[in-house]
């Protein structure tokens, strides 16, 4: 299965990774607890430790949260290799969607197993509303799930099969 993905797909998913775990390390041996830096009107980056799930769901369950949001990690992870594998090399568009989506489900999995929580460092808020602090892994993922949804209404050539 794994020699059907193009090279394409795990150059960004390497990437995504990577430059994911970066960064969570940078937050972490920088920053304490909570702490705020500003980097531009409207961003700024602080350490938050994430429990949970998006938008820190399921954050305070008391522990087993970390075994399930891993096995979902990890079947996503087979779903999208999968999905991969089956994708023509020339469809650029979702084998980026894809791979986003892999490695930033990898970058945040990685956490979960070493830390049982997920690195979240980047704040984005206007006047006194704030979106939760998310990280790369989770803007790859984002990403990456636009780009799915855009491809439902792109166009498609149909083909008209002949008995």
């Amino acid at each position: 299965m794994f020699h059907k993905i193009p090279k394409l797909a795990w150059v960004i998913t390497t990437v995504v990774i990577v430059i994911d775990q970066f960064t969570k390390q940078w937050v972490a041996a920088v920053f304490y607890l909570y702490e705020r830096v500003s980097v531009m009107p409207m961003l700024d980056f602080t350490l938050t430790l994430n429990r949970g799930a998006a938008f820190s769901v399921l954050a305070t369950a008391g522990g087993w949260q970390r075994w399930l949001l891993s096995g979902i990690s990890v079947t996503a992870t087979v779903i999208l290799l999968t999905c991969l594998s089956r994708t023509h090399k020339k469809d650029l568009w979702m084998i980026t969607a894809f791979s986003l989506i892999l490695g930033g489900a990898i970058g945040n999995l990685i956490d979960r197993a070493a830390f049982s929580y997920v690195i979240d460092f980047i704040l984005v808020y206007w006047q006194h509303h704030y979106f939760p602090a998310f990280n790369i892994a989770d803007s790859a993922i984002t990403v990456g799930a636009g780009m799915l949804m855009i491809d439902l209404f792109r166009k498609k050539p149909v083909e008209i099969q002949t008995p």
